[in-house]
C-alpha cells in the first residue's frame, strides 16, 4: 500500500540500496539466467535440484515418502481436518496419498499401478522432484519477494492494473508473488486485503482466479516433465502474458463481472508525475525493513517445507486418481471434447490428446504435463502454458480460495475454470507454432 507523501526528497544511502538491488539481482540470476553446467544449459535453480537427487541417489525416494507422511500427518496433527467437511476430504486424500507413495516405493499392489505411465511415472518424475524444488526453490525465493523489488515494480505497473484486469494496483503485487512465489502466498494477501475491505468482492475473486497462479518454481517441474527447460525463458515469460491475457477476458464475462464490485477503503491515485519516485521509495521502504537475509531465508524455507508437504500427498493421490480416471474411464475424453475446437482450429495433430489432457487439468494442474509428456513439440508446449494458465484445480487451488473468506463457489469456479482453459488453448498453440519456428 502507499504512502501518502513518500519522503522521495531524501536520499538513500548505499548499503540501503545494495539491500534492494543485490538480492533481487541474485534473485534474477537464480531463476531467470540460464547457465551450462556439465554439458548441460539450465537455470541454476535446476542445477541444484538436479545435484541433490543426485547426492540422495537411491534416497531421494524415502526423502520423497517422509515428506508425504509428515503431510498427511500434519492436518491431523493441528486439528485442521476438524474445520469443515472440504478439509476431511482432501485429509483422507492425504492419507491415501501415503498408501499410493508406500505402493509406488515397495512395488505392492496391482499390476496396473506399476505400470510405466501410472506410480512409477508419477513418482519419480513429479513427486520427488517438487519435493526437492519446492523447499530449495523457496530459500531463494527469499531473494525475490523480501527485498523491495515486488513492490517497486508494482507501483510502476499500476497504471495498466484498473483499464486492463479491474483491479486496483496494489493487486500487481498479489500477481508477482504468486508467479514467483506460489498461489498459497497470493491467495494469503488476497484475503488479508479483502478482510480489511481494500478489495471489493469482484476484485478478491478476479485476483484469486487470474493472477494466484502456480509459482516459478512449480512451472520448472511442468517444464522439466515436458522437456521444455532448453526454451525456458520462452516458456515462462509467454505462459505469464498469455495467463493475464487470458485474466483481461475473463474478468469481462459472468461470473466475475456480476459480483459486487463496493469496497469500503478503495485504493486512491497516486500522485500524477511522481510514480518513478514513488516505486523507488517504496522499494526502498520494504528493503529497510526486511530482515537479515538468513532470518529471510529461514522463513521462506519453513514456509517451502510446509508447502511440500501439504501438496505432495494430494498430488500422489489426486493424480494417480487422474491418471487412472485418464486411462481407463471416458470422463474426460468426453469434458475434452468441449475443448477440442479451441485446438482443432490450428490443424494440430494431437488436437484430440491435448484437449483432453486439458480438461483432465481440473482434477490436478500437472496431469496436462504428464500426459502429453511424449507428444511432439507444440502440443508439449500448450499442455504447459495450460498447465499453469488454467489456475484453478481441485487438489489444491480450489480448496484453498474455498478455506477464504472470498465470496467464491466451486460452481463459479469451475465456469471460470472452464472459460480459462478454453482461452488458454486458443492462444497456446499458435504460440507453439512461434517457438517452435525461433528455435528450429
Amino acid at each position: 500500500m502507499l504512502t501518502p507523501n513518500p519522503p522521495s526528497q531524501q536520499r538513500p544511502n548505499i548499503a540501503l540500496m545494495l539491500k534492494l538491488f543485490l538480492p533481487s539481482a541474485l534473485g534474477i540470476l537464480i531463476f531467470f539466467v540460464p547457465v551450462e553446467i556439465g554439458g548441460r544449459s539450465t537455470i541454476l535453480l535446476d542445477h541444484m535440484v538436479t545435484s541433490a537427487r543426485g547426492m540422495l541417489g537411491e534416497a531421494s525416494g524415502l526423502y520423497a515418502l517422509a515428506l508425504i507422511v509428515s503431510g498427511a500427518a500434519y492436518p491431523l496433527v493441528r486439528g485442521y481436518w476438524k474445520r469443515n467437511v472440504t478439509e476431511r476430504i482432501f485429509t483422507a486424500l492425504k492419507l491415501l496419498g501415503v498408501v499410493a507413495a508406500l505402493l509406488a516405493i515397495t512395488g505392492w499392489g496391482p499390476a496396473f499401478l506399476h505400470e510405466p505411465d501410472m506410480l512409477p511415472f508419477l513418482f519419480d518424475k513429479l513427486v520427488i522432484p517438487v519435493g526437492l524444488i519446492v523447499p530449495i526453490g523457496a530459500i531463494f525465493l527469499a531473494l525475490l519477494i523480501s527485498y523491495g523489488l515486488l513492490e517497486l515494480i508494482g507501483v510502476l505497473v499500476q497504471p495498466v492494473m484498473r483499464p486492463i484486469w479491474r483491479t486496483p494496483g496494489r493487486s500487481a503485487i498479489d500477481a508477482v508473488a504468486s508467479f514467483v512465489g506460489s498461489y498459497s502466498i497470493g491467495l494469503l494477501i488476497t484475503n488479508r486485503v479483502y478482510q480489511a475491505g481494500q478489495y471489493s468482492a469482484r476484485e478478491a475473486a478476479i485476483i484469486a482466479t487470474g493472477f494466484s497462479t502456480v509459482s516459478a518454481t512449480f512451472m520448472i517441474i511442468v517444464a522439466r516433465t515436458l522437456d521444455l527447460m532448453a526454451v525456458w525463458n520462452l516458456y515462462f515469460w509467454l505462459t505469464l502474458l498469455i495467463t493475464f491475457i487470458v485474466t483481461a477476458v475473463t474478468v469481462r464475462l459472468p461470473p466475475l463481472s456480476r459480483m459486487d464490485n463496493s469496497a469500503e477503503y478503495g485504493e486512491p491515485e497516486a500522485v500524477a508525475g511522481k510514480r518513478w519516485s514513488t516505486a523507488w521509495q517504496t522499494g526502498l521502504e520494504v528493503a529497510a525493513r526486511a530482515p537479515a537475509l538468513h532470518k529471510s531465508v529461514a522463513i521462506n524455507f519453513k514456509e517451502g517445507l510446509v508447502m511440500a508437504i501439504s501438496i505432495l500427498p494430494s498430488i500422489m493421490s489426486v493424480g494417480l486418481l487422474g491418471l487412472l480416471t485418464a486411462k481407463y474411464t471416458p470422463l474426460f475424453e468426453w469434458l475434452g471434447w468441449l475443448f477440442y475446437p479451441f485446438v482443432a482450429v490450428w490443424g494440430l495433430a494431437d488436437a484430440a490428446a491435448l484437449a483432453q489432457a486439458s480438461a483432465a487439468g481440473l482434477a490436478e494442474m500437472f496431469l496436462p504435463a504428464l500426459l502429453m509428456a511424449e507428444a511432439e513439440f507444440v502440443a508439449r508446449f500448450a499442455a504447459g502454458v495450460v498447465s499453469v494458465s488454467s489456475i484453478l484445480f481441485f487438489s489444491a487451488s480450489i480448496p484453498c480460495i474455498l478455506s477464504t473468506s472470498i465470496p467464491l463457489s466451486v460452481g463459479r469456479m469451475v465456469v471460470v475454470w472452464f472459460i480459462r482453459v478454453a482461452l488458454s488453448l486458443l492462444l497456446a498453440v499458435p504460440t507453439g507454432y512461434l517457438v517452435q519456428a525461433i528455435i528450429s
